[in-house]
């Protein structure tokens, strides 16, 4: 088994238009209805009972599914309506974790750290409902973002092993069990989400030594992604060529592209998969902002190796500016594509960083 591998083709639609193929995907996040948050509300102090919330929470990933589709994407998920941080869903779901109350992490925003009070353990699927119900009311393709393994360790208060390496080693054990449980499911992409690895670079090693232990026993037919957050990119290039994944999914749209150069040498190797909307950022870029930024992309690698998203998770942004956001980024991606086609773009002569 080796990777990258040789799997995108699965994910363009039989009816596309353009003989390139850019892959559009997001990577997680989504805006909420309001009537969902308001549900919830009802559901955590008693007044709503366990049948209406899940169906509250089905109807809002219909949706928000629907509402992917609506926009172009040729793989979707559904927003992750049935998640509220992505460190306290999963860690609720994983044994040996344990909640003591919300930690202030900045200005008035307080985060539900979960400590680790026994050895992990994997007890139940975390989101195998989630997909099967997506992919039923799904007519594209779906994909599944899950917490890294590195940074559920980092994330987590750490009471037993007293030692943050050993107990990512271990979650990833618990990721690689979710992942074959997901692919016998029907699952074909999953993203392996780690922001720590942003902030902490210096561990580039020890995530892709956890990301050996989640893709072993994994077909190539799965098409697997890693989700890197902002940050100093250069402290971890060009050893992310190393992880065994397709696909390295990079924030560079909210730093204006100044770190592109960084992937030109020595040669990315796997998929480049491109913010090219600010997930940070409420303003809508124009069709035409996006083409360019995608062309940024081809500074790095050719049309064949490069998928396009927003830089990050949208949940944070009005939901009707993620809509137009997302819709542009199809448009844009369409649009690029025949300008391929047609030869109107010069793969020799990139575009300038801004």
């Amino acid at each position: 088994m080796s990777r990258p591998a040789d799997n995108r083709a699965q994910f363009r639609p039989d009816d596309h238009p353009n003989d390139h193929f850019l892959l559009t995907t997001v990577v997680g996040s989504y805006p909420k209805p309001k009537w969902l948050d308001r549900a919830r509300e009802l559901d955590e102090s008693g007044d709503l009972d366990d049948a209406a919330w899940a169906e509250a929470q089905d109807d809002a990933a219909r949706l928000i599914t629907g509402e992917h589709e609506r926009a172009g994407l040729d793989t979707v998920v559904d927003g992750e309506m049935r998640r509220e941080e992505m460190t306290e869903f999963f860690a609720a779901r994983i044994g040996g974790y344990e909640f003591n109350g919300p930690v202030k992490v900045w200005g008035h925003n307080y985060f539900d750290k979960p400590s680790v009070v026994d050895e992990v353990s994997y007890e139940e699927p975390w989101l195998v409902d989630e997909f099967a119900f997506t992919s039923d009311v799904a007519t594209r393709p779906v994909k599944v973002p899950i917490t890294g393994p590195y940074t559920l360790a980092s994330w987590s208060f750490d009471e037993v092993y007293g030692d943050e390496a050993a107990l990512a080693r271990d979650l990833a054990d618990l990721v690689n069990e979710e992942v074959e449980a997901l692919v016998d499911a029907g699952a074909r992409y999953v993203q392996i989400d780690e922001p720590a690895l942003a902030t902490t670079p210096d561990d580039h090693a020890l995530v892709g030594e956890c990301l050996d232990r989640i893709v072993a026993g994994i077909s190539e037919d799965v098409r697997v992604g890693l989700h890197v957050c902002y940050g100093d990119y250069s402290r971890i290039y060009p050893e992310v060529l190393e992880f065994p994944v397709d696909e390295v999914d990079l924030e560079l749209c909210n730093g204006d592209y100044e770190q592109v150069d960084v992937f030109e040498s020595p040669e990315f190797t796997t998929d480049l998969a491109l913010g090219v909307v600010d997930a940070h950022d409420a303003g809508v870029e124009s069709v035409e902002q996006i083409e360019q930024n995608i062309r940024q992309g081809l500074r790095v690698v050719p049309p064949e190796r490069l998928t396009v998203s927003p830089d990050c998770g949208l949940k944070l942004l009005p939901r009707e500016a993620a809509y137009q956001k997302t819709a542009n980024l199809v448009t844009a991606a369409r649009n690029v594509e025949a300008d391929l086609d047609a030869g109107r773009i010069d793969l020799d002569t990139p575009v300038p960083i801004p």
